[in-house]
């Protein structure tokens, strides 16, 4: 599904109408490899009332930004929208590994660096799950399995360590742990409550947006009956039916 990232609104807010790009992206992003035929992405547009013109056009478009590449009769997602889906797989299912109560602990030392640096930096950090304790210093309980990218190892010393305090209330400080779980319970209920295809595929990118926001903590770290893994739970099944219909309806 469509991975921009969470803007904080509340969930019903952050439903955001279908458009034949959106279909055509989310249904690449969901797909490994992402990959398919234009006449495949047709008939997906087909499922949710959108024409076939309309689709075509969107190809054209995308290909011109930047995020497809024709091949023969398919199109596939360009490197920069290939790096996505590996975010996007990786909030579904997250690589992690046993807390022994450390923390990872990044400082800014690079001197003078540029807007584009900064701004470039800081989407590394998000990307990586970890939450700015003052400006500069950024950090998360160290139970993540991920490579650094070289923008953070450029500019940032590396560190771990841990708080002296209780770090339940120090990971409550970083991150509204309490909004996550209530956006994503009333996430859940949005897609079980929702009626067709075109609605529940809605629901359910909003449903990855909000998994992108997951900080995915230890457990000892988070508030009782943590929602996510049921949020993932309900996407995947979710995406197994799409996965279903689409292999039906489109012969891809």
């Amino acid at each position: 599904m469509d991975d921009i990232e969470p803007d904080g609104t509340e969930p019903r807010a952050a439903l955001r109408p279908l458009t034949a790009r959106s279909i055509v992206l989310s249904t690449l992003l969901g797909h490994h490899p992402p990959t398919l035929p234009a006449r495949a992405l047709v008939r997906v547009g087909e499922l949710f009332g959108t024409a076939e013109g309309t689709v075509r056009t969107a190809l054209t478009r995308m290909v011109a930004a930047g995020d497809l590449v024709p091949e023969g009769g398919a199109y596939r997602l360009t490197d920069r929208l290939l790096a996505r889906q590996a975010r996007q797989d990786d909030s579904r299912a997250p690589r992690t590994r046993r807390w022994d109560g450390g923390w990872e602990i990044a400082v800014v030392t690079a001197e003078r660096r540029p807007a584009a640096e900064r701004t470039a930096l800081r989407q590394a950090m998000t990307a990586l799950r970890l939450a700015e304790l003052r400006e500069g210093t950024w950090l998360r309980p160290a139970n993540l399995v991920r490579d650094r990218p070289a923008v953070v190892l450029a500019q940032c010393t590396l560190l771990t360590g841990g708080p002296e305090t209780d770090p339940a209330e120090l990971a409550a400080a970083l991150w509204d742990l309490d909004g996550w779980a209530r956006a994503a319970r009333d996430l859940q209920r949005a897609l079980g409550n929702a009626h067709g295809l075109a609605e529940r595929f809605t629901v359910s990118a909003a449903i990855l947006r909000h998994l992108l926001a997951d900080p995915v903590l230890p457990a000892a770290l988070l508030p009782p009956r943590w929602p996510g893994d049921a949020l993932r739970a309900a996407y995947d099944a979710f995406e197994e039916e799409f996965r279903q219909v689409l292999a039906r309806h489109a012969g891809a």
